[in-house]
């Protein structure tokens, strides 16, 4: 992999123009993969952000990067397949679980595409030190031949633009806004912002991890094609949220629909882990949590935000989220 990629920490709200060094550069926060794109003399590489070559599971984007891009150069982009126009995290998933040998077909059917939105190499030089705005410069000028696969994620300086591209881009999938300053150099740190779309919903809390007494993290579910489907959980509970809590985690009355251990693949996304994983089985009630776009129908990708519990609502009223 040739460099660390640069983050963003979340806020709640778009933050002011002047917020960061430079003022506050707005981009579309992409439903997708993260990736680097590495353009050598004889081949291109594309890196997720954590180190893995997904050269092999993305062709497409290979091919198109090594010929339409100069050697020694290295984008900064997000991986995206858009289906009947909107984005679909869960065809890129189905396209990481595939082999080598079926890649290409898979290529085919669905294709992917690469949004790029920074340049950190060009020709051998690295620009990782030159300001944002600069850097940008150089990818708009090196996207002007560009052809599908590769794209250019736009971006603007304009808050109202960006606040009405927050609204209007949700219903393509579009989780919120990236926010970069225009004088910031590159470097792999949480140096960028990022702001998403939430909605407060209910779901049923029918276990915890940690124990009933000290509650870690709750873990939500919902009612799937009649069952009681674990969908997620929350981030770590905050101490008065736990102190809040325990007096409601009562052992359960009777049989309960899950298992006392469960395995790490039934949390997608989020803070993975490798062994199964023990729950305090509770008897269930609803809880009413802050959930980000990443729903898919069956579980949520990333963590929910606990906000308060609700022991009067009826567990048999909560619903699933409308999917996105």
């Amino acid at each position: 992999m040739p460099f660390g990629v640069a983050l963003a920490r979340a806020v709640e709200k778009m933050p002011a123009p002047g917020a960061l060094e430079g003022g506050c550069r707005f981009e579309p926060k992409w439903d997708g993969y993260r990736a680097l794109v590495d353009v050598g003399e004889d081949e291109a590489s594309v890196w997720s952000r954590r180190g893995t070559d997904l050269s092999a599971t993305f062709p497409e984007i290979t091919t198109a990067a090594h010929a339409q891009l100069p050697p020694r150069t290295v984008l900064d982009g997000e991986l995206v397949i858009w289906l009947d126009g909107r984005l679909t995290f869960e065809a890129l998933q189905e396209r990481m679980g595939r082999g080598p040998r079926t890649a290409a077909s898979a290529a085919r059917a669905r294709p992917a595409s690469l949004a790029a939105f920074d340049v950190l190499a060009l020709e051998g030089r690295d620009i990782r030190s030159r300001p944002f705005d600069e850097r940008r410069a150089l990818l708009v000028e090196l996207a002007a031949s560009w052809r599908p696969p590769l794209n250019l994620s736009p971006v603007t300086a304009d808050a109202d633009e960006a606040a009405e591209w927050f609204e209007t881009y949700a219903v393509v999938g579009v989780e919120g806004l990236v926010v970069k300053g225009g004088a910031q150099p590159y470097r792999a740190d949480r140096i960028w912002l990022k702001v998403k779309h939430r909605s407060t919903i209910d779901v049923v809390c029918a276990a915890v991890t940690g124990s009933r007494s000290q509650p870690q993290e709750i873990v939500a579910g919902l009612p799937i094609e009649g069952d009681l489907r674990v969908v997620g959980r929350t981030t770590p509970l905050t101490p008065a949220a736990r102190r809040h809590l325990a007096p409601l985690l009562r052992p359960p009355e009777g049989e309960h629909p899950w298992p006392a251990r469960i395995s790490p693949g039934t949390f997608e996304r989020f803070n993975p882990r490798t062994s199964p994983i023990d729950l305090a089985l509770v008897e269930p009630f609803v809880v009413e949590v802050s959930a980000d776009v990443a729903w898919n129908g069956k579980s949520f990708r990333h963590g929910l935000r606990f906000l308060r519990a609700r022991p009067d609502a009826e567990v048999d009223a909560v619903r699933p989220p409308t999917a996105t």
